[in-house]
């Protein structure tokens, strides 16, 4: 035992309780098949019902201020609709053990059949973000005929599955960590130079007197491979038969796996029929590109007025989906297929995603040794025919540093990356300033021909928009691992996602390449050990191969002007 470390002081340890149940709503607790209560507040309009009901199911306290419930629910209710929030199990006012993912499915299919039996209750229609998003989808994998659509927002089917593979999000680990070790809520001061990694949140699981389920099982999965959600033939996508409106931000970190769900359905011919897309510049917690940098007036997380000037942006769309698809009281041939905001600018509508008239346009990336030796760093234009090199040293104990602390609240920040982009260790390639605006409308990605000294090696992207002050802001990230990357160039493909954004004349596109992001991701320790478990590091010698016949290059989808 070491004893420096049981004579560090107690940690700081901030929690949020379960709030007070509004007087508006009347809490039921709902009983599982195995006997486990559910704390489930009713919102009822004024008058006779039965009403469509808008279900909600979260982790994150169906009466407290993080997730707006109570301010949402006059909103839902004057509109015909009762408004259902719960608890899932083990959080907050609900029974039962606290684990994240394993019990949505059948607990969604049990409160789904509660629900169906009401006086109150006509068909169900889910909304919600991030986790209970997810709940939608472990609903719809139940197959209850009650649900009739679905309004999942900056989530994902797969969300239990972000700690697998290379790569991986610490802030992921961090989400588990504090709010699933039990009913409530906590943050403290973490210590990330802990090592091994897989104890670094260990002094809040002390003062909590409880680890999480959800960050064990994540980092065991990390390692065996996670558990699965859905049973074998139950994963939702196979048994989806209802609309699904699909909310999304450019900016908001899980945004790629949202995209790749609804690309995925889209391309299915039974499935692409019931697909709807809203993209809007907005980050996983709403901020808005427009309101950047965000002063406090307009932070709806603090302040009461902004956040009712949001809920209409944030609700509207799918109460206008709902009177559609669950009400029926709704106008279907003006709701769009498509409908998406190009930055901070107008919204445009398409019949799809990608824009029909977009198309895919390829940079090169070129003069590579230059790309270790400053801001401006390499070349990144339409065509480079010269092959160059370029090296550069991943030091475990010099890591890259994450340019914003929360990635939940990107826009809140929206940090400046010339705070990095001087090291080197992480290379720049600079496009020459538009003459004319360029329109980003569509999925991005970046093949790179990498090699490294080490048996395994992490690869992190960013695409930049630079201003003509110098100021560079991120647009879109990727990350992966590369398995064998061996001293010859082997191409890793990385998928940075999706975005709407018009790059304005005088502006040039960059693009960011290094081995770390710490403390965001997970860091390679430059040895072939588990990074979660490992307590040694090497650094070792990176290398980028540019040019040639199969040359490292990013790949843009653009609206054709």
């Amino acid at each position: 035992m070491d004893p420096e470390r049981n004579a560090r002081p107690a940690i700081e340890l901030e929690t949020i309780e379960a709030a007070p149940v509004p007087e508006a709503a009347t809490q039921e607790l709902v009983r599982m098949r195995d006997g486990v209560r559910l704390a489930t507040d009713v919102y009822v309009p004024d008058g006779a019902g039965p009403w469509p009901v808008v279900l909600v199911r979260l982790p994150y306290d169906k009466d407290g201020r993080y997730t707006f419930m109570p301010a949402l629910a006059p909103h839902v209710t004057r509109r015909g609709y009762a408004f259902v929030v719960q608890d899932v199990r083990g959080k907050f006012r609900s029974d039962g053990e606290t684990r994240p993912f394993v019990h949505e499915m059948d607990d969604g299919y049990d409160t789904l059949d509660w629900i169906s039996v009401q006086p109150w209750a006509g068909p169900v229609g889910m909304f919600g973000d991030s986790y209970y998003g997810f709940t939608q989808w472990a609903a719809v994998a139940s197959g209850h005929p009650a649900l009739r659509a679905i309004v999942p927002r900056v989530t994902s089917a797969q969300l239990g599955r972000w700690l697998s593979g290379g790569a991986q999000p610490l802030y992921g680990a961090q989400y588990l960590a504090e709010c699933w070790a039990d009913t409530r809520m906590h943050t403290w001061p973490i210590d990330w130079s802990r090592r091994p990694l897989v104890e670094v949140f260990d002094e809040g699981f002390a003062a909590i007197g409880q680890r999480s389920q959800g960050f064990d099982r994540a980092v065991r999965g990390a390692k065996d491979g996670d558990a699965d959600p859905y049973p074998p033939g139950a994963h939702p996508f196979d048994r989806l038969a209802i609309p699904v409106l699909h909310c999304v931000g450019w900016f908001d970190n899980i945004s790629p796996e949202h995209m790749r769900d609804y690309t995925r359905l889209v391309a299915d011919p039974r499935l692409a029929p019931l697909q709807y897309l809203i993209a809007d510049a907005t980050d996983h917690e709403n901020y808005q590109l427009a309101d950047t940098p965000v002063p406090q007036h307009l932070d709806h997380d603090v302040d009461e007025e902004a956040l009712e000037r949001m809920i209409p942006g944030y609700l509207g769309p799918a109460l206008d989906f709902f009177d559609v698809v669950l009400a029926g009281t709704g106008d279907g041939e003006a709701l769009p297929r498509v409908r998406w905001r190009l930055g901070a600018d107008e919204w445009r509508t398409s019949a799809a995603w990608p824009p029909p008239e977009s198309r895919e346009l390829r940079l090169m990336l070129g003069d590579a040794p230059a790309a270790a030796g400053g801001e401006e760093g390499g070349v990144l234009a339409m065509g480079v025919d010269e092959p160059s090199v370029v090296e550069w040293v991943h030091d475990p104990d010099d890591l890259v540093p994450s340019t914003v602390v929360d990635p939940f609240a990107f826009l809140h920040e929206f940090p400046d990356e010339r705070a990095v982009e001087g090291r080197p260790d992480v290379l720049t390639f600079t496009g020459r300033p538009l003459i004319e605006p360029l329109d980003l409308a569509g999925p991005v990605r970046v093949l790179l021909r990498v090699g490294s000294s080490a048996p395994s090696m992490h690869v992190h992207v960013k695409l930049v928009d630079v201003a003509p002050d110098g100021r560079a802001l991120m647009l879109l990230r990727g990350q992966g691992a590369v398995a064998t990357p061996g001293d010859d160039a082997t191409a890793v493909t990385l998928d940075l996602g999706h975005t709407g954004y018009r790059l304005e004349p005088g502006h040039r596109l960059r693009l960011h390449v290094a081995s770390s992001d710490f403390p965001l991701y997970v860091p390679h320790p430059g040895t072939d050990a588990d990074p979660w478990f490992a307590t040694e590091t090497v650094a070792n010698r990176q290398r980028l191969v540019c040019g040639g016949p199969e040359p490292s290059s990013l790949t843009i989808t653009v609206v054709q002007r």
